[in-house]
């Protein structure tokens, strides 16, 4: 048996989770195929890997040499196919855009500007809940261009390889139905709302826990959460069965208000990515911009918002 990178993949998923068993669940195969996986590779390779007991598995004398090896070829061999699936698919002309988003109102409206500015170019759009998973797309060639966020002032995924610029930066807000105790509020004080059930967009972020925290510091527990779409995020609000949470940038819905919290507990940055090496790259500046009219536009659709931002001056359209 010839020596693969998968192989190598497996050494250091043993050595990682410290285990065949936690090894097996994270490359998602049962243990006793792992475990033959790794007596074939002991065979190919002279000698056993790793010391096996109670306690897990480590590394032997042989298995750490491997394993050196192996920390510098896998994450150069994704690189490789990374770069190599990048240029393969990379575009010579603005014909093209291919941009991921995750939930938000200003995919929509960059499109449109997008489709005016280039009336010839094919746009296509690829969403997630999950920026980490765009962020990968993006890596891999398979995207242009990402337009998502992330809670406050935290890192978005692969800033070490991709360009993240700031489109804007909003307050979060809540929604309640119209006819809510609170709706004719300018701000809310958050602990009024401690007795309320939640509702808001699922997302592999920060941002569930940011709010927990500030909710704590309000001094309360949030009762419970429905995780679900914008669409019946909206809907449970304005049935009146949940308060939620939302950009100020959201757009109006009927039988809905928006109301700015006291103190801006938690915020959100729209963020644009692209990759630096890619074909796209020398036309990010112009998306960018594009991006940054769209956020601005919708700012100016929430007269709320736009009251809001006259004494918030950290907030707002970048640039």
């Amino acid at each position: 048996m010839e020596l693969e990178v998968r192989h190598l993949k497996v050494i250091r998923a043993i050595d990682q989770e410290g285990s065949l068993t936690r090894a097996a669940t994270s490359l998602g195969l049962a243990q006793s195929a792992l475990s033959g996986q790794l007596k074939r590779i002991e065979r190919a390779l002279g000698g056993p890997l790793f010391e096996r007991d109670r306690a897990g598995a480590r590394p032997t004398p042989l298995g750490e040499l491997v394993l050196s090896r192996a920390r510098v070829l896998v994450p150069a061999m994704r690189q490789l196919q990374e770069d190599a699936t990048r240029f393969a698919q990379g575009w010579q002309d603005t014909s093209r855009f291919r941009i991921g988003s995750s939930h938000g109102p200003l995919l929509g409206a960059l499109v449109d500007r997008l489709a005016s500015a280039h009336p010839e170019a094919m746009i296509s759009t690829t969403t997630s809940w999950s920026t980490v998973e765009l962020a990968e797309w993006l890596a891999e060639g398979r995207l242009d261009f990402v337009l998502t966020g992330v809670c406050g002032q935290a890192t978005p995924p692969r800033g070490d390889q991709l360009v993240w610029r700031t489109v804007g930066r909003d307050p979060i807000f809540v929604m309640l139905a119209e006819d809510h105790p609170y709706a004719d509020e300018e701000r809310l004080e958050l602990g009024k709302l401690a007795n309320e059930r939640w509702a808001k967009a699922p997302g592999d972020g920060c941002f569930r826990d940011c709010f927990a925290a500030a909710c704590a510091r309000a001094g309360f527990t949030p009762v419970s959460f429905f995780e679900a779409d914008a669409s019946a995020c909206v809907q449970l609000v304005q049935l009146g069965r949940a308060v939620g949470l939302c950009r100020a940038t959201f757009p109006p819905a009927p039988g809905v208000v928006t109301v700015p919290l006291v103190g801006t507990p938690v915020s959100w940055r729209h963020l644009l990515a692209h990759h630096p090496e890619s074909a796209a790259a020398h036309t990010a500046p112009a998306v960018l911009a594009h991006a940054r009219h769209v956020h601005a536009e919708a700012a100016r659709r929430n007269p709320r918002y736009e009251r809001w931002l006259a004494d918030n001056k950290l907030f707002g359209t970048a640039g």
